[in-house]
């Protein structure tokens, strides 16, 4: 997959393709319908298939001070959308130019002028343009005007109950990702996403209290992820991002480390059976299973006990066999 930073100028390969528009944040299911949808189109005329989204996420521009909120970074959202079979990812700077535009400026300059799309997909609720007045209808109108087809997508639903009865006919949603890792429950999030909930970033240097415990952790700061509920949990990480490299297993904590007067979020990563230097590192970390929340010990040797029974109830979580998830939307 091809990504660019911008949408003139492409090469003639990437020009003339059938492009899914959205933010796609977390690229949940219901993502994943809409982009599978251009990537069939696209398959189906000889067209390339794109993908057009947008960095900073329009809300954190117009709302600056808004709390985290961010579901994936855009390392993430560009693996998961390659592995779609997207063909060109198109990345544009959502900057004060490109929020004063019209909508049908959006549409001339972007769709028709730069991309040349010869069809175009979006999910019902995509808005667009100055003031968010462009809707589906406006999208599909304007650009028939244009000889451009535009196919607006159905809200996406759980076609069936998942083993615990409780998602059938669940849209998928980013808010219902976000509601679900807050309420502390990142298997509900995985049924949504189709995957775990995973948290990338750098390995930082940390206090190092984790390798005085005799649990050394590789630290990552969450900056403008989302906050999950803050507490232990099982997971699975991968090293440097790399799909064919060996799943690591672990327990993290995800907090402030209130025993030690914390402040600022973070996720502790502990992992089983790992030597080796990960400063600096790109570390992947999949949250798996919640297994308590966070909270205060009164020494270092209650705090160490705990630590022991988290790995041990994480590895007991990691042994289970993963749920089945359930029936993908079709594509």
């Amino acid at each position: 997959m091809r990504v660019f930073r911008h949408s003139s100028d492409l090469p003639t390969p990437s020009q003339g393709g059938v492009i899914a528009i959205g933010n796609f944040d977390g690229v949940h299911r219901g993502h994943q319908a809409v982009i599978g949808e251009a990537v069939r189109r696209a398959r189906a005329s000889g067209r390339p298939s794109g993908v057009l989204t947008f960095e900073p996420h329009p809300r954190r521009f117009f709302r600056p001070d808004t709390p985290p909120f961010q579901l994936t970074r855009l390392r993430t959202k560009a693996r998961v959308i390659a592995g779609l079979g997207v063909d060109t990812l198109i990345v544009l700077r959502f900057n004060a130019s490109l929020a004063g535009l019209s909508a049908e400026a959006f549409i001339d300059r972007i769709l028709v002028d730069g991309l040349r799309a010869s069809q175009v997909v979006v999910g019902y609720d995509f808005v667009f343009g100055k003031g968010r007045r462009g809707n589906p209808d406006l999208l599909r109108d304007y650009l028939a005007q244009k000889g451009v087809a535009a196919m607006v997508m159905p809200p996406v639903a759980a076609p069936h109950a998942e083993p615990d009865g409780d998602s059938e006919g669940l849209i998928y949603s980013s808010t219902g990702v976000r509601d679900a890792l807050r309420s502390g429950d990142p298997r509900a999030a995985a049924r949504l996403l189709g995957r775990p909930f995973e948290i990338e970033g750098r390995v930082r240097r940390g206090d190092a209290r984790g390798r005085l415990l005799g649990f050394p952790t590789a630290n990552i700061w969450l900056d403008d992820y989302l906050r999950p509920a803050l507490g232990v949990y099982a997971v699975r990480a991968r090293v440097d991002e790399r799909d064919g490299g060996p799943i690591l297993t672990g327990v993290a904590n995800l907090g402030l480390r209130p025993t030690f007067g914390g402040t600022e979020p973070r996720l502790e990563v502990h992992l089983f059976d790992f030597q080796g230097d990960l400063y600096g590192r790109r570390l992947c970390v999949e949250l798996i299973d919640f297994l308590r929340p966070e909270r205060k010990f009164e020494g270092i040797d209650a705090l160490k006990a705990q630590i022991a029974a988290d790995a041990t109830a994480a590895k007991a979580a990691l042994a289970k066999p993963p749920r089945p998830p359930g029936r993908a939307p079709a594509l």
